[in-house]
């Protein structure tokens, strides 16, 4: 248990920090949800239109710090690459 006051100032900060990026991480994988299940119902233009509203929310947590930068742009790639290939 933190014991000084700065620590215990730490504690709250982390406790909303964390809060806030589980709901970031909630809000991207709910868009990852919405793209799987397109591919996975084998709508092309539903996978496409829900890759172009996943794509801007992956890259968010990104910057934001939820998930690393190259995770973002490895899933947002292999997403992309999945999508072309239904289209094709």
């Amino acid at each position: 248990m933190a014991n000084t006051p700065s620590a215990k100032k730490a504690a709250r900060k982390i406790e909303r920090r964390t809060e806030v990026n589980k709901a970031r991480r909630s809000r991207m994988r709910t868009y990852l949800r919405k793209v799987e299940e397109a591919l996975a119902a084998g709508d092309a233009t539903a996978a496409s239109a829900a890759l172009a509203a996943a794509e801007p929310e992956i890259m968010r947590a990104a910057q934001k710090g939820v998930v690393h930068k190259n995770t973002a742009s490895r899933k947002v790639s292999r997403l992309s690459a999945r999508v072309a290939k239904l289209s094709a």
